[in-house]
């Protein structure tokens, strides 16, 4: 007798019986979704590292009473509470006097500087949007002062301002006879001159680099649609490259703003830990009050004011820039 085999099942079909699989999940979309996450996470740490815990650390120490005498273990200085920022804003005593003078000093001095870069770098750049012979040369030349190191460049600007041997006297005095004699650059009123100048020498190539390249957005036809209606140079950079470059310049006078106002390295290599006093620039107060009077916690709560100030600027700055911007609709 001969026994018949039972048929095989048809693939695709499920046996009687048997639980129906549930819905698939898709391969690696866990491992998809983290990723960025985890690409982000060193940049965060060092982050958090380098900038947050500092940050955190100066809050803490603006509220206590740390001198010289508790440099070794500063977490045992006394709570003072908040009387290292009623020392720094009464503007009556001597500490809160000095620092509203450098406060001030320090907002002139940004706003020259930050306009006489912008304006330097939009007109240069504006000048080699033509096209025409030794254009990249001077591309490069001008691109030479942002590309110095801080302390090459200011070191040579100190030589160059020497009060007998310096270029700036030479030229001034010597050759053209403008002043009736030699100044002194590097003390008294005159710093602060010497100061701005190297300021500006130094900022003025990125915002030279920053519109040129804004420029590159403009098409060429609004120019010439331009010229065919009979504008001029002047009505065209008023018309069509100001208000293409609005975009642009606003990030670039806030990113100038930060810069200049936080600017330490060329007050402090121009004139080492004691600035003069027209040239006494908050960043230099700072450090002046904290390593050279050894009062850390008063030198904190300034720090902390300073960071408060830049963030309420910042914020209302951010706030008007972006009124006049139209939503997107899509």
């Amino acid at each position: 007798m001969t026994t018949t085999a039972p048929a095989e099942a048809t693939v695709g079909e499920t046996p009687s019986g048997a639980a129906k699989p549930g819905p698939r999940r898709r391969p690696g979309r866990i491992r998809r979704i983290g990723l960025p996450y985890l690409l982000l996470l060193p940049a965060l740490l060092l982050e958090l590292l380098v900038h947050l815990v500092p940050m955190v650390i100066g809050i803490v120490m603006s509220f206590k009473e740390l001198t010289q005498f508790y440099i070794r273990d500063w977490g045992a200085a006394p709570w003072s509470g908040l009387d290292n920022y009623k020392v720094s804003v009464d503007f009556d005593a001597p500490v809160g006097e000095a620092l509203l003078h450098s406060f001030l000093v320090t907002v002139a001095f940004t706003l020259l500087s930050v306009g006489l870069c912008w304006l330097i770098g939009t007109a240069a750049a504006v000048y080699l949007q033509d096209t025409f012979r030794g254009r990249g040369l001077l591309r490069a030349l001008f691109l030479i002062p942002y590309a110095l190191p801080v302390y090459a460049a200011v070191i040579t600007w100190v030589f160059m301002f020497q009060h007998d041997n310096g270029l700036v006297n030479h030229v001034l005095h010597d050759q053209l006879h403008l002043t009736d004699k030699p100044s002194f650059w590097l003390i008294g009123d005159n710093s602060f001159w010497a100061l701005l100048t190297v300021s500006v020498w130094k900022g003025w190539p990125f915002a030279f680099l920053i519109v040129m390249a804004g420029l590159q957005n403009i098409p060429g036809e609004l120019y010439e649609a331009a010229a065919l209606d009979g504008a001029g140079m002047w009505q065209q950079i008023r018309r069509i490259t100001l208000p293409s470059l609005r975009p642009v310049n606003q990030v670039l006078l806030l990113v100038l703003f930060l810069w200049t106002f936080n600017d330490f390295n060329t007050p402090f290599v121009l004139f080492g830990k004691s600035a003069p006093e027209a040239a006494d620039l908050i960043s230099v107060h700072i450090y002046q009050a904290s390593f050279v009077t050894w009062n850390f916690g008063t030198g904190s709560a300034m720090s902390v004011l300073l960071l408060l100030f830049l963030l309420v600027v910042t914020g209302v700055y951010l706030l008007l820039t972006s009124r006049g911007r139209k939503p997107v609709h899509g």
